[in-house]
């Protein structure tokens, strides 16, 4: 078997969900929109990604007038499994954590 190795230069969140994006077929404007989520929730003490706070500053970022238009995206994160509802607290998939210094795919065939 012959090991390849690919190395990946991101530099925004948006790249970075773009390549995971094969998992969770998340749209483009899915995409722009969790990584505004995470962007804006990143450098806060909120244990929760889609508080009440952060939708509001998310919406305002995005120019979307009600924040509460998120929550049908909030939903489709959800039911796509890029986040996940514990105790009624959104968290995002470990998977997309844009902190991960170093990813490693192996691909069996």
């Amino acid at each position: 078997m012959k090991k390849r190795k690919v190395t990946v230069s991101i530099d925004t969140t948006y790249k970075y969900l773009q390549i995971w994006n094969g998992l969770f077929n998340l749209t483009t404007k899915e995409l722009s929109i969790l990584s505004k989520f995470i962007d804006i929730h990143k450098p806060t003490n909120d244990t929760n990604l889609c508080s009440v706070k952060i939708k509001k500053d998310v919406a305002t970022s995005l120019i979307i007038e009600d924040p509460n238009t998120l929550n049908n995206y909030i939903k489709k994160f959800k039911d796509k499994k890029a986040i996940i509802k514990q105790n009624g607290v959104y968290k995002l998939n470990p998977m997309l954590n844009p902190d991960t210094d170093v990813v490693e795919i192996t691909i069996n065939r």
